[in-house]
């Protein structure tokens, strides 16, 4: 049976966790296929939340395997943490499978991401500092340790080794930081992580493809989203993956004909972390609004997230890059009190007009959005249980933005709940 993917397309925090909880319970098997533990998936279940940083969603359900692919960088301190958390909560985390080829975040790559940032003053990229990029530059530079490299301690040792030697001199010679001891490191990864992780390290392409043969349902789970992807987001104020649905494939062992189905997970406005360019970016007391009733902080980091209008125009992009057949919106909810709700259906630069974003950075730093103004319905609507339910100026926004973006809205969130949704008819 094809797999589905759900990938987000705006700057994430769309709403990605719980979005993968609610597909997740027609689904046999749930793959994380990129990132690292930089970006975190809230769900809400009977009134608990559960913030999930690198465990699949799917873990909340006894039925689904879930899986960590081979894309993503994993910091075996915070999945044993995650594991031992959900653990705590009653959660049944024995059949988590982890690839043995995803890489590993070593403590120098957070020391270097810190330095680098630090260095970097005015123009830091504004990164969470855990280790994600310089691992990922690892992986590229072919000098990383993978979660395999865990089980043989001969191999670790002679890779770490030669990973040290380089990231020494430039912690030493550079930015003038002591040295890593090597044994530390190799105590701690092979007597305390390795021990507790083998047991659920393996050939997750193969299961994953025999998973398929069997017929079972498959859901591929993304991190961060379209526009902090490393080829297409506004970079270089992106991550260091693909978290387009393209990705998907590379970050899991599936082939582009194993997926049919593409979810994009879209907010009904639009926020985004750290630096970069954000056409409809809101100050002031609307700005503030927006924050305080999305409740617009980092699920791991806590930093406080900038605010904007929904952007048809980056929708566009994001539907046409990830070939979307749907789009899930969330928080609709949170426009309720607002007299008039402005859409974004163009950029306008030096007199010409953008239907997609423009390809060159220098101009999408100037653009000028060019808004529609819906009126608000200034209606509760978190306890709504159908589409039905919905006030008419609610439908309404919801069918613009499918017209504007030219994809079907199939979930719409009312509500940080699990059960708080609807699905137009």
């Amino acid at each position: 049976m094809p797999a589905t993917v759900v990938v987000g397309t705006q700057w994430g925090d769309e709403g990605k966790g719980k979005l993968t909880d609610l597909l997740a319970r027609d689904m046999d098997m749930v793959v994380r296929y990129q990132g690292g533990h930089n970006a975190g998936h809230r769900i809400v279940v009977g009134g608990e939340a559960f913030a999930l940083q690198l465990v699949p969603s799917g873990v909340l359900y006894p039925t689904i395997v879930p899986v960590i692919g081979n894309g993503v960088v994993v910091d075996p301190a915070v999945l044993l943490a995650e594991l031992d958390t959900l653990s705590a909560k009653n959660v049944d985390v024995s059949r988590l499978l982890v690839s043995g080829n995803a890489h590993l975040i070593m403590p120098y790559h957070q020391e270097l991401d810190r330095l680098t940032e630090r260095f970097l003053g005015k123009n830091a990229l504004g990164t969470t500092k855990r280790g994600i990029g310089p691992a990922y530059a690892d992986k590229s530079s072919r000098v990383g340790l993978r979660v395999q490299d865990l089980l043989d301690p001969k191999i670790f040792r002679e890779k770490l080794d030669v990973a040290l030697h380089e990231k020494n001199l430039i912690l030493t010679k550079i930015y003038n930081r002591p040295a890593i001891s090597a044994q530390a490191i190799a105590e701690q990864y092979l007597d305390e992580f390795a021990v507790r992780l083998a047991p659920m390290i393996g050939d997750t392409v193969g299961v994953v493809h025999d998973a398929l043969a069997q017929g079972q349902r498959i859901l591929l789970e993304g991190a961060q989203a379209t526009f902090l992807d490393l080829d297409h987001g506004t970079y270089p104020f992106v991550t260091s993956s693909n978290p387009v649905a393209g990705g998907a494939c590379t970050g899991s062992g599936l082939g582009p004909r194993d997926i049919t189905r593409i979810v994009g997970i879209a907010k009904a406005y639009i926020t985004r972390v750290g630096a970069g360019p954000f056409p409809t970016e809101l100050d002031g007391e609307l700005a503030e609004l927006l924050v305080d009733r999305g409740h617009e902080y980092g699920t791991n980091t806590g930093r406080r997230r900038r605010v904007g209008w929904f952007d048809a125009v980056m929708a566009r992009q994001a539907a046409r890059l990830n070939s979307l057949t749907e789009i899930a919106l969330t928080k609709l909810d949170v426009l309720d009190t607002f007299d008039e709700i402005k859409v974004c259906v163009g950029y306008e630069a030096s007199g010409a007009h953008y239907e997609f974003p423009p390809y060159h950075q220098s101009v999408l730093h100037d653009v000028k959005p060019v808004y529609e103004v819906l009126p608000g319905w200034k209606t509760d609507i978190s306890a709504s249980t159908k589409y039905d339910d919905l006030p008419g100026k609610a439908k309404d926004y919801v069918k613009f933005l499918e017209k504007t973006t030219g994809v079907t809205i199939s979930v719409v969130g009312v509500g940080p709940g699990r059960e708080q949704f609807v699905r137009p008819s």
